[in-house]
């Protein structure tokens, strides 16, 4: 077992502090032995073996799926397990009421319990990458210690991972140290073994974030963000303390480049919550004449403001991780064609010919294939062949509308930034905020609702401010504040902030609005506004579209349809402000007070259309 830093192995000119960092991992872990990863194909196709005669990987048939491998994870470790994620900042106010806080001193006890010896029998991978273009002055550094293959290979993909990152910080670049166990020792103390399993992991989990020393340490978990750490854990959590600290944004949203029938090009980065059809418009396909959308980022921006003083953002990400079902050739057609290769699933169907099957891939499923727990599966059986957060592992370049500039290390300079949730009412389509300082009250507002929306009625609200909630690394309130400061600094190269609500219903329940490829109308009517080619409207939300300036050429939609996107009741909306109050309250005297001069701002709005009315 590995006792000694000289069991380490680093390669040449690797820092004695990384060395140090690394062989006190394995003195705590003691795996079998030190792997460092260098990125290589060779690396990877040597652990795909690996993994496929572990029973871990399934191979799909090379004729349909080349280079395409099946996962299939334990029913108890599928998806990110919030109440095992924690903030481990020193004050428990400096986490926050959104936030689950452990003191840090005693949750490295509780750390250096689980964490001993949790590798026995395993191999450790020391996994040096990149958020972001390797070098870019946005990109920050990272090394992930790890004992599952499975992660080495899904890291290779979401990050730039091997030897240049290991170079950079070699170079004294500075960099945030993550380890992970699946905490699943093959050899306990005593020197008894056991075998290994296809999907090893542990029913104890800790997902924690160190905010003052920038440390991550997660255990039990072989799945998704609970392992990959540079996405949530790094790529927001840290990253969001970090941007705080040094005066820039780590954002979960997506990045678009959007070029206009004039040649004029845009960028525009968007926050919605889970379920409002952010991948599907992180590859969206315009359905009206002259404009072109191509994919920067489909999940994370960070954003810092460059020596133009406008806002750049970059994906800090290499790969989606994208939820599988529901993706198709109508919902998806650029998404579903680029997992056409060199893609991991994990959680899906496989079909007798050795292909992948997900809920919505076809109108037709399949007459039988093995579901997501390995179990025969017909569509009578009552189950689902695909969990509902099965997942797709693949590299960003492999999506067709992929931007020729995704890997700029300079970023680019951000145009627009959508807010969205998914309401059935109150919310229309779409407006533009009256400042940055209203923008950033809508983004810290923004929500979707609870099963009260089938009937069409303003219900229990689930607010996810800025799309953040569960993963901001610090106080929410003091988020708020930090984009305060960010807009004055930015001044008015700031980026314009809108507000889109495609989910609107009518008293029927039925869509007001298509969505799709048709969400392409309101953002061209908000690029059209930041271009000061239409006017807008004030009303109690922000500024909407004038009659007739929303573009619904070829739409099969009516003026009544229309005016009910648009449609506004003070009533419902001064509700919506006294549940922002009590929202706002939840974080006592941290709110900023610009936030509650918009509150008052908007009940003033309010009050005026009821005098109108």
């Amino acid at each position: 077992m590995c006792s000694d830093v000289t069991s380490v192995s680093a390669p040449p000119g690797v820092p004695q502090s990384v060395v140090d960092w690394v062989s006190e991992v394995a003195r705590l872990t003691q795996p079998d032995g030190v792997h460092w990863c260098d990125g290589s194909i060779e690396e990877r196709d040597r652990l795909y073996d690996q993994m496929v005669a572990g029973g871990t990987l399934i191979k799909l048939n090379p004729q349909l799926r080349p280079g395409c491998y099946l996962a299939r994870s334990l029913p108890s470790d599928v998806a990110r397990v919030e109440a095992r994620t924690f903030i481990c900042s020193e004050l428990e106010s400096e986490a926050g009421p959104t936030n689950n806080w452990a003191a840090p001193d005693q949750m490295r006890q509780t750390l250096a319990q689980v964490f001993s010896g949790s590798m026995r029998g395993r191999t450790m991978y020391v996994i040096p990458f990149s958020m972001g273009p390797l070098g870019g002055d946005i990109s920050k550094l990272g090394i992930e210690i790890t004992d599952s293959p499975y992660v080495v290979v899904s890291m290779r993909i979401m990050t730039r991972v091997g030897l240049g990152p290991l170079a950079a910080i070699s170079a004294g670049q500075p960099w945030v140290p993550a380890v992970h166990s699946v905490g699943y020792p093959l050899v306990d103390g005593s020197g008894q073994t056991r075998p290994d399993v296809a999907w090893p992991c542990n029913e104890e989990k800790y997902i924690t974030h160190f905010p003052e020393t920038r440390e991550i340490w997660s255990y039990g978990s072989g799945y998704g963000g609970n392992a990959l750490l540079g996405k949530k854990c790094y790529a927001l959590r840290i990253a969001s303390v970090l941007a705080r600290d040094e005066g820039w944004l780590a954002e979960h949203m997506l990045i678009l480049r959007i070029t206009g029938p004039n040649g004029r090009v845009f960028n525009l980065c968007a926050a919605f919550p889970s379920a409002c059809g952010k991948t599907n418009l992180a590859m969206l396909r315009p359905t009206i004449p002259g404009w072109k959308v191509e994919t920067v980022g489909d999940d994370i921006a960070w954003m810092r403001p460059g020596p133009d003083g406008r806002l750049h953002a970059i994906n800090p990400e290499a790969g989606f991780f994208g939820v599988a079902p529901g993706t198709s050739e109508k919902t998806n057609p650029t998404c579903l064609h680029a997992l056409s290769h060199d893609t991991i699933f994990t959680n899906v169907g496989l079909t007798d010919d050795g292909d992948v099957w997900w809920e919505g891939m076809t109108d037709q499923p399949p007459a039988h294939l093995i579901d997501w727990q390995g179990q025969d599966w017909t569509p009578d059986c009552g189950r689902v062949a695909a969990h509902p957060n099965s997942r797709f592992t693949v590299n960003a370049a492999q999506a067709e509308s992929i931007s020729p500039n995704w890997e700029d290390p300079a970023g680019v300079p951000v145009d627009v930034i959508l807010f969205g949730g998914r309401r059935s009412s109150n919310v229309p389509l779409i407006s533009e905020s009256y400042s940055w300082e209203h923008g950033v009250f809508v983004g810290a507002t923004v929500s979707s609702e609870q099963t009260a929306a089938a009937e069409g009625t303003v219900g229990d609200l689930r607010r996810d401010p800025f799309a953040m909630l569960p993963f901001c690394g610090y106080n929410m309130a003091d988020y708020w504040a930090h984009w305060l400061d960010l807009g004055r600094t930015l001044g008015d190269q700031a980026p314009r902030i809108f507000q889109v609500n495609w989910f609107r219903r009518d008293a029927e329940g039925n869509w007001l609005w298509p969505g799709f490829g048709d969400n392409s109308r309101p953002i061209e009517w908000a690029l059209r506004r930041i271009s000061g080619e239409v006017a807008a409207r004030d009303v109690i939300s922000g500024r909407i579209p004038v009659p007739g300036d929303l573009n619904v050429d070829g739409l099969d939609i009516t003026n009544a349809q229309l005016d009910a996107l648009f449609e506004l009741d003070p009533k419902a909306w001064a509700y919506e402000a006294d549940l922002t109050q009590t929202y706002f309250e939840r974080f006592g005297d941290k709110v900023p007070p610009a936030l509650w001069d918009q509150l008052e701002q908007l009940r003033q709005r309010i009050a005026q259309t009821e005098a109108e009315a």
